[in-house]
């Protein structure tokens, strides 16, 4: 597995592909990777429809082997993508602050009205009403998938959650925890953060090639 050279990487909420061109970058210019970017109506979207396009967005580019990157909805969105698909192409998962066990910021928002228009299809169907850890963790029996959570709380979500753990500003590190995940790691980033930080990069594409983080990077 360690020769894939292929990546997909998988958006976040109210984001879009572009918003992982830094990492797609630096695992370019610096591990030779091929990466490319997917996007998804992460709002309008239902999460068994996004999932179903990122299989196709595989298929259609005819990788027989790819990698994955999700960062925090767009991990759920890949989780589901190989649940749904036992015979998707062979590749590791690297998951950046998703909310794999639930999420009280996306709960809060789900029991509000004014957030309806906003929260989407997907978030609420693969973390509000079932989380990840419910529907997913069978992955981790056939592939292997690693987490980073973060540690810096700056993010939308604390402004609608109340959290008395470590969280990187939206989702806590409770919160990204996956049963049967190969490896989880807790970096000092923020949620957006993860987006920008060369060491979540460097951490990634380590999991990416050998199938665990490195514990003696700064």
């Amino acid at each position: 597995m360690s020769t894939i050279n292929n990546v997909v990487c998988v958006h976040g909420f109210w984001s879009h592909g572009a918003g992982m061109l830094l990492i797609k970058k630096r695992l370019e210019n610096e591990y030779g990777l091929r990466v490319l970017l997917f996007s998804y109506p992460s709002v309008r979207g239902s999460l068994d429809a996004n999932a179903a396009a990122l299989s196709r967005f595989i298929h259609e580019r005819c990788l027989d082997g790819t990698h994955i990157i999700g960062h925090s909805l767009g991990g759920v969105i890949a989780l589901r993508m190989l649940a749904n698909n036992q015979d998707a192409a062979p590749g590791r998962l690297v998951c950046l602050g998703s909310p794999l066990s639930g999420s009280r910021a996306a709960d809060f928002l789900s029991q509000q009205n004014w957030a309806e228009p906003i929260l989407g299809r997907s978030l609420k169907a693969g973390v509000v009403h079932t989380a990840a850890n419910e529907w997913g963790n069978h992955v981790c029996e056939k592939r292997e998938v690693g987490i980073i959570a973060g540690t810096v709380p700056l993010g939308f979500g604390q402004l609608v959650a109340s959290f008395d753990e470590p969280n990187d500003g939206t989702v806590a590190v409770s919160e990204t925890r996956l049963a049967g995940a190969r490896d989880h790691l807790i970096m000092a980033v923020s949620h957006k953060g993860m987006l920008v930080s060369n060491a979540v990069v460097d951490q990634t594409a380590a999991f990416l090639k050998r199938g665990e983080f490195l514990r003696d990077m700064d």
